[in-house]
């Protein structure tokens, strides 16, 4: 294959990421409010539930990293199986009225969902590993533009897709689900010959491990991720609280985001080349730096600066778009260079992006509590002063120290 006819047969990689990116952060957004609307179900319920679910989907990333694995040899039909799961949950989570209690039943879909969910991620990025390397030089950064892109537009399609069939279908949440799932049979089709089957099951779980735990820049990768992924889930924690009750505009939250994730969709070709002409480091680097930009002039916003808020959204969602695209490529370089354990390696690195997201909920929402932040109700200015600064000035802080992580890692980049 030329380097000229590569890029070409990289659409199924971004359709396959778009599939994936559909069932991930839009629907923690969209079914708490369904179920709440729809059935009746209280928010107390809701959060607890959704935080056990939440521990349940990072501890089981390992588990899952195995099973990719050992499902080596039936690797296509295996993505098939979980994609026809991912692709039920999905119908029975929106488009099928509880059988049972609603909670019971939004707890097993929603299981069932991010199950099949983080499976079919760890093996899509492993898979990346090989494809990659068949691209010839910066294999990795070009797979990840595509792949990237692909997952950013799928967010895009499903944060917006449940409001716009409102406007022409009675139930708009049953007709997404439906279209998810004829999204899924298409997604898998196009993907069907890049799966790599073949391969011995592993006979010890834990050996899957050894090649990325240890290997020196590898747990330094890792530690990178753990760092970098902080801010994005302290500012995704905490993002509806600001729009809300910093900048008095609640109602313009679902735009915000849409501009927030299309500019991360629309930043990855450039970021994409930007690495093959400077390197994925230099370009990673000035990616975080704009990160830190946007974050310190959102700790200077007041009600009404909407304006302002866009432009953060806008510099941001490029700042995450580079994130995506240049921190795995870089990792999924490094587990060429093993040449092992990819699936086990890329469920380490789902485990670790997830528990930021766990930590920033655990942490600071009892801290914003405890200075004196109310949800929905007037905050008085020192309220609003500490969501200002855990909002905007921890992230901040966060990603300069993802900065210096990144600046004293020493990676290959060919």
């Amino acid at each position: 294959m030329t380097a000229a006819a590569a890029p070409a047969t990289l659409w199924p990689w971004s359709l396959f990421a778009a599939l994936i990116a559909m069932a991930g952060l839009p629907i923690y957004i969209h079914a708490p409010k369904f179920y709440v609307d729809a059935y009746g179900v209280s928010l107390a319920s809701l959060g607890g539930v959704l935080a056990l679910l939440r521990l349940f989907d990072v501890v089981q990333d390992p588990v899952l990293g195995w099973l990719a694995e050992a499902g080596r040899a039936r690797r296509g039909l295996w993505v098939a199986l979980a994609a026809g799961v991912m692709a039920l949950a999905m119908v029975g989570l929106f488009a099928v009225r509880p059988p049972v209690a609603p909670m019971l039943w939004f707890a097993v879909t929603l299981a069932l969902l991010f199950t099949a969910f983080s499976f079919l991620t760890i093996v899509f990025y492993a898979e990346g590993v090989g494809r990659a390397l068949r691209l010839g030089p910066r294999g990795h950064v070009r797979l990840a533009g595509w792949r990237e892109a692909g997952s950013l537009v799928g967010v895009c399609i499903a944060a917006v897709a449940p409001v716009a069939l409102g406007a022409v279908m009675a139930r708009p949440f049953a007709g997404f689900a439906v279209g998810f799932a004829l999204l899924a049979l298409v997604a898998v089709l196009a993907m069907r010959r890049e799966w790599s089957d073949g391969g011995a099951a592993p006979e010890n779980p834990f050996a899957l491990f050894r090649p990325v735990l240890g290997d020196a820049l590898a747990r330094r990768l890792l530690l990178l991720a753990l760092v970098n992924a902080a801010p994005v889930a302290v500012t995704s924690t905490l993002f509806l609280f600001f729009v809300e009750s910093r900048l008095g505009a609640g109602g313009a939250a679902g735009g915000f985001l849409l501009l927030f994730f299309l500019a991360a969709a629309l930043s990855t070709p450039v970021w994409t080349r930007a690495a093959q002409v400077y390197g994925e480091k230099r370009v990673l680097l000035a990616g975080m730096g704009l990160a830190i930009a946007a974050f310190l002039w959102a700790a200077m916003l007041g009600t009404g600066d909407l304006l302002a808020f866009g432009v953060i959204c806008v510099a941001s969602g490029a700042a995450l778009g580079a994130d995506m695209v240049l921190l795995p490529a870089i990792f999924a370089r490094r587990l060429g260079e093993l040449g092992a354990g990819e699936s086990a390696a890329f469920s380490l690195w789902a485990f670790v992006s997830k528990l930021s997201l766990a930590l920033a909920a655990a942490v600071l929402l009892p801290a914003l509590q405890a200075a004196g932040f109310v949800s929905g109700a007037a905050n008085d200015e020192g309220a609003l002063r500490a969501l200002s600064v855990a909002y905007a000035l921890v992230p901040c802080a966060l990603k300069c120290l993802a900065i210096a992580v990144l600046a004293l890692t020493q990676v290959s980049e060919v």
